[in-house]
Formats: structure tokens, sequence, C-alpha cells
């Protein structure tokens, strides 16, 4: 198992994966539980003096999403999966789930519709592309 460090604060909890370089987060919080890909210059900022947890949630939300679970009573509970690799990306995350999963291809539509998303579309494209492969084989 790789050498993992982690900072926390109130409704955040981000990781620095020491063997794969790799930095995310998670956000949870008023129905809603997201999973985002940060980098070290975020991540250094966390749990700094002067940093609030605000602050903290605004910095992550400026990676990439990589996973989105929503149950905030405005209507039923739906998950968003950004990134299918999401698990392995963050195996350290206890999200939650439930409700509707979108399809592969409400989510491709909407990586590409918002521009929140913009991060996404190069992963989703390959994604996509994969996908299209199998079903000609």
């Amino acid at each position: 198992m790789s050498s993992m460090e982690f900072k926390e604060g109130m409704g955040w909890k981000a990781c620095f994966d020491e063997e794969r370089g790799l930095y995310t987060a998670e956000l949870w919080g008023m129905g809603n539980d997201d999973l985002y890909e940060i980098d070290e210059a975020v991540y250094g900022m966390l749990g700094k003096d002067g940093v609030s947890d605000s602050d903290a949630a605004s910095l992550i939300s400026t990676g990439r999403h990589l996973y989105m679970h929503v149950n905030d009573r405005m209507g039923p509970p739906y998950t968003v999966v950004l990134d299918s690799d999401y698990r392995s990306l963050c195996p350290w995350a206890s999200v939650s789930g439930g409700g509707e999963l979108w399809s592969e291809e409400l989510t491709d539509a909407a990586v590409e519709l918002f521009a929140s998303e913009e991060k996404n579309r190069e992963q989703r494209a390959k994604k996509r592309a994969e996908r299209g492969r199998e079903r000609r084989s």
C-alpha cells in the first residue's frame, strides 16, 4: 500500500498519495458528496492559517471533478460518475451513493455543456472512444 498523507477540515478531506504523486480530495455536506483530483498548490494551501473551511472547499472545487452524489431534497437522489477510475484514484474516500446513476451519454453531454466540467472533457472523450471500440468488437 502506498504512503498517504491527509489533511482534514469541516466538510472536506484531502489526500496526497506519495507513491503515485497524486493529490485528491472529498467535499461533503448539504446533501452533496464530491471527489476531486487537485494539484500540489491547492493541497499546499489546505489547512494553512487564514484558509477557512469555506476557502478550502472553494480551492478543492477548482480541481478536476471525479464523482458527485446529490441528495439535497430538491429532487430524488442521483449520482454522476465523471471519471470511472474514481475508486482507484481515491481508494481512501468513503463516498455515499445511491439514487439514479446518470448514464454515460448524459454525463458526456453535461461535461460538454458545463464550463465547470471542462477539465473532464479530454478524459471523457478517451473513455467514449474506448466504449465505441468495445461496441464494434
